[in-house]
């Protein structure tokens, strides 16, 4: 740590350090120690209720007055020194205190909601090492530590939408979210070593925040300047990347954001992921995991171009329309939920890309509660219904809508809780939704001031998408709990034994709930700029209402929301039926959800298995049989060469040693100790000599 840090901020530090540390801690405890104790429950809820104080009080040294950067020497290869530290400025503190704000309510009401579940104490650690690498995602300093918690991050939520691994639809379900998010991964490994290679650091202030690396504000408008313009300050160097570059490194983040926070194209695996516990779904896929794209853009957000940025406007947009004319249609209780999650986090992105920086991070952390408390709330009904279907042998889907109805009499909290998360979803007043939605809408239409042709229609589909999610929050509350209850009427004698639950339940509610409605956030119920979250990620100080939009927006936005919103109660309680047609493309094409995932499977996935074994064939019948010929040919050369060194090369040898065996063998004769032998034997030579010499002379 530096020795140089003021005591305030190293206190500050160790305060993050261990509010990241202790749901690590529990995890280990609950996996060595507790094994299937029903205490393991508690250790983690107790662990991340400590990292709940802990990262309060580090908010509030931090928040809209310092940053806090600490780091030491991590490894060193050539000249590369790579450090490794805690970063804490207004966007790491904030989601450092939303993650365990929104899973402490969620650990206390799965205490009851998972009491009689087989993998309880499995569950809780599965949650602990999930929220562990959350924090630790939104503090680490460098891109090294952030690839890897984000790694961290998409494993652990592997593990928990697979909870259920003996259901099959629960297996496909996290393969298939694991893929599509190793998508993603790569894109954004690929975009951190352009970075690394083009600016020889890892450090995300260095990069991204440091004065001189930064964009500095537009002081009349109050916006993010492109890098082209003049306001775009780099000593000595400039800070946008070679063309090539820049486009791969954007596409990278692009996937990484598309994967892990559900934008199109890769948005599918969101609504499958609906297999784990609902009280998973209100954790990881409604407020922190999905969340974690979004928070990526906020690190990242200076290096994008004008160019880039709009593409992020209009893939945001698409998104969220796309998203909420689905979710009009669908029956599955978390398939809707889960399908607005999708469309929330399209204004998001959409909002990142128009310039609403500060409305983005707003939204991100207002949704992060109503809908963490609508999850909650369907979690209370699917409940019940299952209970209903067991204690009446019924053959039913208990997450279908259509089942339902009337059950406000049997869960009046789950009902206001539902409500309020509802009208927040919405964006009506009062509540914290209608502050964070406004801000966006508001400067999506100015932001497509200064655009032309198809640009100038991203801020008219953006509120058409308020509406349309107006419409299905309505449609979703009044067939859950007004009517009449369909199955008592399709069966009178039905036995029905309901409720809110105990305190496990209405706690998080009753919490949730208050935490949605606009005094958490502002003094002021209609204006989003007196927002203190807003102004904590404002580039200026300035409050401009400067036109129409101020006021025309946020009115037609409440007048059709409230007039969608009652057509629906109208259409599905007084007169119980659709006043649209179930048939024709429009009905299909949402009910079928635009028929993206049937492409997936039919077109790529079916190229996909295709090509597999195809090169499958390749490799066996040309691959392998190549190198089982091979493999012949090197043993007929192997036997060739054993056949030439046993005949030729051993007989060779085999023949010089007999020839010398034989004339030793002879030799051997002339030595028999006689003297008379030897006295021939010279006289033969004698005589030998003699004629020789004879014959030449």
């Amino acid at each position: 740590m530096n020795p140089t840090l003021p005591q305030t901020d190293a206190q500050t530090v160790t305060l993050a350090i261990l509010a990241v540390v202790l749901p690590f801690a529990a995890f280990v405890v609950n996996f060595l120690l507790l094994g299937k104790s029903k205490a393991s429950g508690w250790v983690s809820t107790l662990a991340i209720g400590a990292s709940t104080v802990l990262a309060a009080n580090v908010f509030f040294e931090v928040w809209d007055s310092h940053t806090i950067h600490v780091q030491q020497v991590w490894f060193t290869v050539g000249a590369t020194t790579v450090q490794v530290g805690i970063l804490l400025n207004n966007l790491s503190v904030l989601l450092l205190l939303l993650v365990p704000v929104i899973a402490l309510p969620v650990h206390i009401y799965s205490t009851a909601y998972m009491k009689d579940d087989d993998g309880y104490s499995r569950y809780f650690r599965y949650l602990s090492l999930f929220c562990f690498s959350m924090l630790a995602l939104v503090v680490v300093d460098n891109l090294i530590l952030l690839y890897a918690f984000w790694e961290m991050v998409g494993f652990s939520s592997y593990l928990l939408i697979g909870f259920w691994f003996t259901r099959e639809s629960a297996i496909i379900a996290n393969k298939k979210a694991f893929i599509m998010n190793r998508i993603g991964d790569v894109g954004l490994l690929v975009a951190i070593l352009i970075l690394f290679a083009v600016y020889h650091t890892f450090d995300i202030e260095t990069l991204f925040i440091k004065p001189g690396l930064t964009r500095l504000p537009d002081l009349a408008n109050g916006v993010w300047m492109s890098p082209n313009s003049s306001n775009w300050v780099i000593p000595g160097v400039s800070y946008q990347l070679p063309a090539f570059y820049q486009y791969v490194a954007f596409g990278g983040i692009f996937l990484a954001v598309a994967a892990k926070s559900a934008q199109f194209p890769l948005h599918t695996w969101l609504p499958d992921a609906m297999e784990g516990p609902t009280s998973v779904s209100a954790l990881i896929h409604a407020a922190t995991m999905v969340a974690a794209g979004v928070f990526l853009l906020g690190r990242f957000y200076p290096m994008f171009t004008e160019t880039e940025l709009t593409i992020l406007a209009v893939t945001g947009c698409f998104t969220a329309f796309m998203a909420a004319t689905i979710a009009l249609t669908q029956n599955d209780l978390k398939r809707i939920l889960a399908y607005s999650t999708i469309s929330q986090l399209g204004f998001m992105v959409m909002a990142m890309g128009v310039g609403a920086y500060a409305s983005s991070l707003f939204h991100l952390a207002t949704h992060a509660f109503f809908k963490c408390l609508l999850f909650l709330v369907a979690g209370i009904v699917i409940h019940q219904m299952k209970h209903i279907k067991d204690d009446n042998n019924l053959d039913i889907d208990p997450q279908n809508i259509l089942h339902m109805g009337g059950l406000r009499k049997k869960l009046p909290l789950t009902l206001i809780a539902a409500v309020v998360g509802g009208l927040a979803l919405a964006g009506l007043p009062l509540t914290s939704g209608y502050l964070s939605k406004d801000g966006i809408l508001i400067q999506a239409f100015d932001w497509s001031d200064d655009k032309g042709g198809l640009l100038k229609l991203v801020p008219y589909f953006a509120l058409l998408t308020s509406w349309l999610t107006a419409f299905y929050v309505a449609r979703l509350i009044t067939k859950v709990f007004f009517g009449e209850f369909r199955l008592q009427k399709m069966n009178p004698h039905i036995h029905i034994h309901m409720g809110d639950g105990g305190w496990q339940y209405k706690l998080p509610l009753v919490f949730l709930a208050i935490c949605c409605l606009f005094p958490v956030f502002s003094y002021s119920p209609v204006f989003y700029e007196d927002a203190w979250l807003y102004k904590g990620f404002l580039l200026t100080n300035i409050f401009a209402r400067e036109n129409l939009y101020h006021v025309i927006i946020p009115l037609i936005v409440v007048i059709l929301s409230v007039v969608v919103m009652y057509s629906a109660y109208v259409i599905y309680v007084k007169r119980n039926t659709w006043s649209f047609p179930q048939k024709g493309l429009l009905f299909r094409m949402s009910y079928n959800e635009w028929y993206i995932d049937r492409f997936y499977n039919r077109v790529i996935v079916r190229f996909i298995v295709w090509l597999s074994h195809a090169l499958y064939w390749f490799d066996k019948n040309i691959i392998d049989r190549f190198v089982n010929e091979l493999e012949q040919v090197g043993r007929n050369m192997a036997g060739l060469a054993a056949w030439f060194d046993k005949n030729i090369v051993d007989g060779f040898l085999h023949l010089v040693a007999g020839i010398v065996h034989g004339i030793g063998g002879f030799a051997r004769h002339f030595q028999s100790g006689k003297i008379q032998y030897y006295l021939y034997s010279m006289l033969l030579v004698l005589i030998t000599v003699f004629i020789l010499k004879l014959i030449w002379t």
